[in-house]
């Protein structure tokens, strides 16, 4: 999921998602969809699909849900490839 994501755009996702202000509060998918120009629902597909393999995390908010980075997961999974997984 992590080797081929579609154009790269998850695994800009995940780094936007780390930069100040963002890593703190979260983002919508609202919030993806402008800031990548994507369509809202290929914005939520991206979000599910890495929350779905654990690296973010949704919380619910006033917007719907508001989704941050799980370092510790990530952490776990740059170990693996770093091993050569």
């Amino acid at each position: 999921m992590l080797r081929n994501p579609v154009d790269g755009t998850r695994l800009r996702i995940l780094a936007w998602l780390k930069e100040p202000g963002i890593a703190e509060h979260g983002a919508t998918a609202d919030a993806v969809a402008t800031r990548f120009a994507l369509p809202r629902p290929v914005a939520r597909t991206h979000l599910r699909l890495l929350t779905a393999v654990g690296l973010l995390r949704a919380d619910r908010g006033p917007g719907g849900p508001c989704y941050r980075r799980d370092e510790v997961r990530i952490a776990e999974v740059a170990r693996k490839f770093e091993k050569g997984w």
